[in-house]
């Protein structure tokens, strides 16, 4: 599989860096462009130093098809997390659509569909179970989680509550014991009855997460948090252009507040006393070191350890498999209720009732490929056509984005090129059978004549992008308050000069920026 060159973003000077900076910021993801921002327009002087030969990280734009002018956002596609207060104050020319339909989940001859106004969903609810009652205890239920999302939101980009002071802000005993303490599967069984419904929940709680719905750590329960808290409201919007446009306009934002950004520079070490740090770097000319007061670092927990020389922490584990598709046409539903571009334009769910999503995590928990993978698409192009070339928008093409449960990284560790075509056959297999023409029939064609369809395993992210075990939050998620050795913005690191701003910090996961900001924030004493 080739990786070619991603879209060109702002460009970056690569003149040699000075010899000391008050920070200098490790990894130009989207973090960490964010963090750079802050402090340059604090007046610090900043250094950006990135590995690939672009900035942005896992959040950008690529043409990954050859001579095909379709821009896909190739890692992370859609955006919640990202605070409007980040936006304002870093003057960011960046923009997300609302997407005309929630999901859709086939079932049989029929589906659910959340969307289309409430009268229409309701309808759709009450086609599925034979009643109103399910989309009543849907509404009472995300109400009890918009309440949420509006108390909590706004705390991620303040210093860290602590666990009390969280749930008075919640305000919400039983809500709080459903999100906080007790596993979400006792909630999701109590308030729902149908199987579809069920597992239609519970898929916020599995994105990038391997756990059962009542696994005893709540793992599940922290994912689903950040999944329906976004903005205070928890929709999930389609990014403008992609997601290098965010990525783009954060380069620019950082550069034209005086931080420098040099890319294919990996950083190989950080020494640090507390009070002045040096960083080593290489480049494909050579190597070098630079002084920095503070050292921020947008990668993981495990890759900051061995950047200092220290113990890693327990290696964390991907469990997902992310799959792009450029289509010549959006392909026919026997479901013939809805239209396809209404179907594929929310969150598509297959193989994903809540029966399906237990046996797919017992057979991959022993060792298996799951039989029936779990996975659910979206297509960026029916909210957002400005990613596709005027030939292709104008001849019907689409693309599509699939993204994958319940398959860990353990699974790849033999044969990750043959268990990669095994599992993307088997979950287009899936697809398929809610589809009236097989999917493989409305690829597009690249310039070679290859179908457009690219797959990726935790392996292959591990690889790409340096994520440990290919894990998309850098760790487990965390809930956003205080425990112990968090410190109080939840960047600490045991160097007083050393901080975490990438997703692996507290609070982090997602394309939110939020450890960016959090960790400039305590750099500059806030």
């Amino acid at each position: 599989m080739t990786d070619p060159a991603p879209v060109p973003g702002p460009s970056v000077s690569t003149s040699a860096a000075a010899s000391s900076y008050d920070a200098v910021v490790v990894g130009g993801g989207h973090n960490g462009l964010v963090a750079a921002a802050y402090l340059a327009r604090a007046g610090w002087s900043v250094l950006v130093l990135e590995r690939l030969g672009s900035t942005g990280g896992a959040a950008v734009s690529t043409r990954p098809f050859a001579g095909v002018d379709a821009r896909l956002s190739r890692y992370s596609y859609l955006v919640s997390l990202l605070p409007e207060k980040i936006v304002r104050e870093l003057g960011l020319r960046f923009a997300v659509r609302k997407r005309s339909v929630s999901s859709y989940t086939p079932h049989g001859d029929g589906g659910l569909l959340v969307g289309g106004g409430p009268d229409r969903t309701r309808a759709s609810f009450a086609a599925l179970t034979g009643s109103d009652r399910a989309y009543e205890a849907w509404q009472a239920f995300y109400a009890r989680t918009g309440r949420v999302a509006r108390r909590v939101f706004p705390t991620l980009t303040e210093p860290l509550p602590t666990r009390d002071a969280l749930r008075a802000r919640v305000d919400d005993a039983d809500t709080w014991r459903m999100l906080f303490e007790e596993p979400l599967g006792v909630a999701v069984e109590r308030e729902f009855a149908d199987d579809l419904v069920r597992g239609v929940v519970l898929t916020d709680a599995l994105i990038g997460t391997f756990a059962d719905a009542h696994d005893p750590t709540l793992l599940q329960n922290r994912c689903f948090l950040y999944h329906v808290i976004g903005g205070g409201t928890g929709d999930w919007d389609v990014p403008v252009g992609g997601m290098g446009a965010l990525t783009d306009a954060l380069a620019g934002a950082a550069r034209t507040a005086g931080a420098h950004l040099r890319t294919g520079h990996e950083v190989t070490r950080i020494e640090t006393d507390g009070h002045r740090a040096a960083v080593s770097y290489r480049t494909a000319d050579g190597e070098g070191t630079v002084d920095a007061g503070h050292v921020l670092v947008n990668a993981s927990p495990t890759d900051l350890a061995a950047l200092l020389g220290e113990t890693p922490p327990p290696a964390p584990e991907g469990a997902q498999l992310k799959v792009n598709m450029l289509l010549t046409r959006l392909p026919k539903l026997r479901d013939r209720s809805v239209d396809p571009h209404e179907a594929f334009a929310g969150t598509f769910h297959i193989a994903e009732g809540y029966g399906q999503l237990a046996a797919a995590h017992a057979e991959a928990a022993a060792g298996r490929l799951p039989s029936a993978p779990p996975s659910e698409i979206y297509c960026h192009s029916l909210t957002d056509p400005t990613i596709l070339g005027p030939d292709l928008a104008a001849t019907g093409h689409h693309t599509l984005t699939l993204f994958g449960l319940h398959t860990p990284a353990r699974l790849f560790a033999a044969d990750n090129d043959g268990t990669r075509a095994a599992l993307l056959k088997a979950t287009l297999d899936q697809l398929d059978a809610h589809l009236d023409e097989p999917i493989t029939d409305c690829l597009a064609l690249d310039t070679d004549g290859r179908p457009c369809i690219e797959a990726k395993t935790p392996l292959d992210l591990a690889r790409e992008l340096r994520l440990p075990g290919g894990h998309i939050f850098h760790r487990d998620l965390s809930f956003p308050y205080a425990e112990e050795g968090t410190g109080r913005w939840g960047v600490e690191t045991g160097h007083a000069n050393v901080l975490l701003c990438g997703a692996g910090a507290v609070r982090g996961g997602g394309v939110s920026g939020i450890p960016g900001h959090n960790a400039a924030m305590a750099a500059l004493g806030r």
